[in-house]
């Protein structure tokens, strides 16, 4: 992707109800990582993420709380997902609630749109739904109920009573796009990855489409339908809408344009209605398809998906609260290939944390700011003749950054850790072989001396450029320390692995541990 592209990449659209867990923040981390990178590779970037506030189960909570729904989303919001993007130091550029009129008079008119090009139509329908999923189930997802619940049907994913729904409702045809789906699949082999995803999704359409009920008259808690207002319009094709809605669908054709196409990143149990039901509405519209959908792993606990209901939900403030923000990103962006199940676990977290994060980059930076002043009075010396030891440093500088970039290219942030991390190992091998203490004992070694530490501390200038996206708060403590000119989200990370940018005479501060060490209960 060349500079100067547009980036507009999304979160799922959340659900306010269930209260954010690390799974959340997890997919959240992931995004803001993506969309840092490429505003600071100088992409037109645009972050979205927001919360899902309509539906039959918002309703029924609400009213167990005794408040009206909306009363019940603020409370949601602003107690609980405002403050999440604070505690990750996630730095999105909008954040889209369902109810703001914005979305919802946005959501009318696609709608219509799709009516009046003959994709909607009035039927009956009867089938099992469940309140949890917001979802009528397919036959794979409905098991025999058992202990309480047993002689009735449940659903797989929740182990709930699923209802049985009777009601006239409006109908897309989503039928007719099962071809222009596959089609579109064979073409853009990457529309969804990782290929696992992309294969459960290309058998699901091959085995037949069913057109799919976009309305209900149950209940009120929705958008209207424009031409009926005794329906509203089901809370998947509201909640799918706000990708478009949020970027000038329908009264912003400027913005519109500038923005759409997305990328979006979403787990795996979201996955059909991301690359199914929605490129098939954007079709019907006559709009373009988004660029992508990037379908992440769940994060096991205990061997078991996470949820609230089963107490496998771990509140983010948990971890941050003790390691940090930067610690969280760090861990769940390089413990877990990107696309896949991974496990939680505090003794991995705490692990990781000493070795790689206080020993690993920590102690790097710690050490050479600190050398760097004790030998040269705080300024940054002059690299004299290097050797070919200097120069290995500068070419695993230079492939780690070119590594990192394409890593970031195919969705896997884990994978571009790994290459930055090579950097930080590289750099304490070097300063161990060179023992740069042994060398200040010598005068007639100063310029060597002068050399190891030059490219020590450049070695570090391209690591915080290169970390930033992933750990925002050290790298910006080090950028600092080192004293380079310019602010650090403004170094052009596609360039990062140049040799020679920090400039001998400039002067180091002093740096207090970037990862400080934590006692163990």
């Amino acid at each position: 992707m060349s500079t100067g592209d547009s980036f507009y990449i999304t979160t799922p659209i959340y659900y306010p109800s269930d209260l954010p867990h690390i799974g959340h923040g997890y997919t959240t981390v992931a995004v803001d990582a993506l969309a840092r990178w490429h505003r600071q590779a100088g992409d037109d970037t645009w972050m979205l993420t927001g919360t899902d506030e309509h539906g039959q189960k918002m309703l029924r909570a609400a009213a167990a709380n005794g408040v009206t729904p909306q009363e019940w989303v603020d409370k949601l919001v602003t107690e609980s997902w405002f403050p999440l993007l604070e505690t990750l130091d996630v730095a999105n550029d909008d954040f889209i609630r369902t109810t703001q009129p914005r979305h919802e008079e946005r959501v009318q008119e696609f709608v219509k749109a799709l009516y009046d090009r003959g994709y909607i139509y009035a039927g009956e329908y009867e089938a099992l739904y469940c309140v949890g999923c917001e979802e009528f189930k397919p036959e794979a997802e409905i098991v025999d109920g058992t202990g309480a619940f047993e002689g009735l049907k449940v659903c797989a994913i929740h182990s709930k009573p699923l209802e049985l729904l009777q009601e006239k409702n409006y109908f897309f045809k989503l039928s007719e796009f099962q071809e222009r789906l596959l089609e579109l699949y064979k073409t853009e082999p990457d529309f969804v990855r990782p290929e696992s995803a992309r294969n459960e999704v290309v058998s699901f359409v091959r085995s037949g489409l069913k057109d799919l009920s976009i309305s209900r008259s149950a209940f009120d808690w929705g958008i209207t339908v424009p031409w009926d207002p005794s329906h509203v319009i089901y809370v998947w094709v509201d909640a799918l809408l706000n990708y478009a809605t949020a970027v000038g669908y329908g009264t912003d054709p400027e913005q519109f344009a500038r923005r759409w196409p997305a990328y979006h990143i979403v787990g795996k149990d979201i996955l059909r209605f991301h690359a199914v039901i929605w490129p098939a509405m954007l079709m019907a519209a006559g709009l373009d398809v988004p660029r992508g959908v990037f379908a992440h792993g769940w994060l096991l606990v205990g061997g078991e998906k996470m949820s609230k209901s089963k107490l496998t939900g771990i509140a983010p403030t948990e971890i941050t609260d003790t390691f940090g923000s930067d610690a969280y990103r760090f861990y769940f962006l390089s413990a877990i290939a990107f696309g896949q199940d991974g496990s939680f676990s505090w003794e991995d977290l705490s692990a990781r944390y000493q070795a790689e994060l206080a020993n690993g980059f920590g102690n790097l930076a710690l050490r050479t700011t600190a050398m760097i002043e004790k030998y040269f009075e705080g300024v940054v010396p002059p690299a004299s003749a290097y050797t070919d030891g200097d120069l290995v440093i500068q070419q695993t500088v230079a492939d780690a950054a070119a590594a990192a970039d394409q890593a970031m290219e195919r969705f896997r942030p884990d994978e571009a850790i790994a290459a930055i991390w090579t950097i930080v190992d590289a750099l304490n091998g070097y300063i161990t072989d060179n023992e740069p203490w042994a060398l200040a004992k010598d005068d007639a070694q100063r310029a060597r001396l002068g050399t190891v530490l030059y490219t020590a501390a450049e070695g570090l200038r391209a690591l915080a450029v290169l970390l930033s996206p992933f750990m925002p708060q050290a790298t910006a403590k080090l950028w600092i320390a080192l004293g380079h000119a310019g602010r650090l989200v403004d170094q052009p990370i596609r360039d990062a692995g140049a040799w020679g940018v920090l400039v001998p005479g400039t002067s180091v501060n002093g740096l207090a541990p970037l990862f400080p060490r934590i006692e163990q209960a």
